[in-house]
């Protein structure tokens, strides 16, 4: 009879500890769960099978932060875009570990995938000395949304070879290659401020990928002063980056594209543009071996084509 009684009072204990939070406050006055962000992060579940949200009240957070593989279906929730801030200055000079320092540099990391973010402010305040990334993402699924993305070169860097992200409503400031990376992402009704007569995107799309970066009803805005600013390079041979239905400031170059030093990879990159407005969407002098889409073409290049699952590439012996 007592094993009867013991046995449900066993199953209860077990399926309580089995509970996790799936709401986390974070405020830098003491009134949430922690003061930090990453602190935060470190106390989430792993693999969890709800999606955890760290609602962040307004403020400076001023934190190298990192979400880890491990902490997929996470949100990170702001109490507005303009209020609540993460920051941190590394570039790479600082960093100094190589060659591949500018990876290093991010004041945001995510490698988990299924992320999210909403009214935040990412930002990288090292100021105009080179690489300094702000928010890198090499993760699947992931989608910001009324976030900012503040920096100089290499502000947001967007990666893995099959990774899909969406961007909706972000404003995104750099100088060169402020966007750059590997993964198929689309960035929807965005601003991209350009602060120097730099380049704005620097795409490294794997091969056989059917799409790289893709901007869709985006406004290209520049600083004062600010003429000279090509639409994109290709960082990697097959970039892949299109620009649909944007609104073009005078700041964005006649020729639009530039091939980095290398004709070799006019042949091999695939830049376009359609139904694009504003003074700097005259394509008359646009280069030659960028293209203008058809109507039929542009209609794949909408978040639920270009956000599909795609087949893995072939593993060669």
């Amino acid at each position: 009879m007592k094993k009867l009684i013991y046995l449900p009072l066993l199953l209860l204990t077990t399926v309580v500890s089995a509970q996790y939070k799936t709401e986390i406050f974070v405020a830098q006055d003491g009134s949430g769960d922690f003061t930090t962000i990453q602190a935060a992060i470190d106390a989430t579940k792993s693999f969890p099978e709800t999606r955890i949200t760290i609602f962040i009240k307004d403020g400076i957070y001023e934190e190298k932060v990192k979400v880890y593989a491990w902490n997929t279906h996470l949100t990170l929730r702001g109490e507005s875009p303009t209020g609540t801030i993460i920051r941190w200055g590394d570039h790479f000079d600082q960093i100094d570990r190589g060659r591949n320092s500018t990876f290093h540099t991010a004041t945001l990391l995510v490698q988990g995938d299924d992320f999210r973010a909403e009214n935040l402010t990412i930002s990288n305040t090292a100021g105009p000395v080179g690489q300094a990334v702000a928010l890198a993402i090499e993760a699947d699924r992931c989608m910001l949304t009324n976030c900012r993305m503040l920096g100089h070169q290499d502000t947001l860097y967007v990666d893995g070879a099959n990774a899909r992200q969406h961007f909706r409503d972000c404003y995104i400031e750099g100088t060169t290659d402020f966007i750059f990376g590997g993964a198929t992402a689309i960035f929807e009704e965005c601003i991209l401020h350009s602060k120097a007569d730099s380049y704005i995107t620097a795409a490294s799309t794997p091969a056989g990928r059917p799409y790289g970066l893709v901007f869709l009803r985006c406004q290209l805005t520049a600083a004062e002063g600010v003429t000279s600013v090509y639409l994109g390079r290709p960082w990697r041979s097959h970039a892949q980056t299109v620009f649909l239905y944007c609104q073009l400031g005078d700041h964005i170059r006649p020729e639009g594209w530039d091939n980095w030093g290398a004709e070799e990879k006019e042949k091999t990159v695939f830049y376009a543009e359609y139904a694009n407005t504003g003074p700097g969407a005259e394509i008359a002098k646009r280069v030659s071996w960028a293209h203008q889409l058809k109507r039929r073409s542009a209609k794949k290049y909408q978040p639920e084509h270009v956000l599909q699952p795609f087949l893995l590439p072939e593993i060669s012996n």
